[in-house]
């Protein structure tokens, strides 16, 4: 996730730089076309309408890219409060709040919130795992496709048995489990902005029609002495793909950049919460930037 700091120039000109590469190049080609073969003489209204329309598009299409974003964070947001919800419940509606399952459970509820980031990002999930799970729950949950699902199957079968040996009345079943639905839900959300893809043709006609633009404004530029126009051009086609690459990495916020929701970041706060709930002061420090941004 950016923070809210100085981004280094450099992190932009990378984001850019074929596109300005691109601009550069076709705009001194446009140059010695005029002068070389013809020069058409294109009025500079067409070129100015056709930049309202696409100023328009890319609002529309940075708007759409920030609300999948914020959806992201918001889904993360229900998570933290639903994990803090859930060791709260299990501590005090439990008869005995030192039974081992209320700890177990509370344990596995920071994996989970660790496996279910990098199950996003598609990194190796179970290591790192071992500090708050058992070695044959590892193993066990390392054979399934969807590990993060696999630890909530467990608690949904932990909290069962806590119902069984009578830790638990019915009503107080009912609530943590509605809990644990929530966090199922969240999980599901997560995916659905994860696997459904933002249109590419959308993406691949607006930048097609930024370069007409240029073009067009290239064409039109007469009151522009020599080689002045090809700085300008450049100059005018930064914005314009500068918002354009904004939307699009910010379309996906689960791919491991650094404009992500900050999912081990929350995992970590998760798990100094969880941890002082449960009086264990063996906990880790919040995790530290990256410069501008945090993952």
């Amino acid at each position: 996730m950016i923070l809210e700091r100085r981004i280094p120039i450099k992190y932009w000109i990378k984001e850019i730089k074929w596109d300005f590469l691109i601009v550069l190049f076709f705009s001194i080609g446009i140059f010695f076309f005029k002068i070389y073969v013809i020069n058409l003489d294109v009025p500079i209204a067409i070129g100015t309408f056709l930049g309202t329309a696409i100023a328009l598009l890319l609002s529309f299409k940075l708007s759409q890219s920030y609300d999948r974003w914020w959806e992201a964070r918001k889904i993360w947001g229900s998570i933290v409060n639903d994990s803090r919800s859930f060791v709260l419940q299990l501590l005090h509606f439990s008869k005995n709040s030192s039974n081992p399952f209320v700890s177990k459970m509370s344990y596995r509820q920071i994996a989970w919130c660790y496996a279910l980031g990098k199950f996003l990002r598609k990194q190796e999930i179970v290591s790192n795992l071992e500090e708050f799970i058992s070695t044959a729950e590892l193993q066990s949950i390392s054979e399934k496709e969807h590990i993060p699902l696999a630890l909530l199957d467990l608690q949904s079968k932990d909290l069962g048995l806590l119902f069984k040996k009578g830790e638990l009345n019915e009503f107080q079943q009912i609530q943590i489990d509605s809990t644990l639905v929530r966090l199922t839900a969240s999980m599901g959300m997560a995916e659905r902005i994860k696997n459904t893809v933002f249109p590419r043709t959308y993406r691949n006609v607006l930048h097609f029609f930024i370069y007409i633009f240029l073009g067009l404004l290239s064409l039109s530029l007469e009151d522009i002495y020599g080689f002045l126009e090809i700085p300008l051009l450049v100059l005018i086609s930064i914005p314009f793909f500068m918002l354009e690459k904004i939307a699009f990495i910010i379309q996906d916020p689960f791919e491991n950049l650094p404009t992500d929701t900050a999912m081990t970041n929350i995992a970590r706060d998760i798990e100094i919460n969880i941890k002082e709930t449960l009086n264990d002061n063996n906990f880790p420090e919040p995790i530290e930037s990256k410069g501008f941004y945090i993952m």
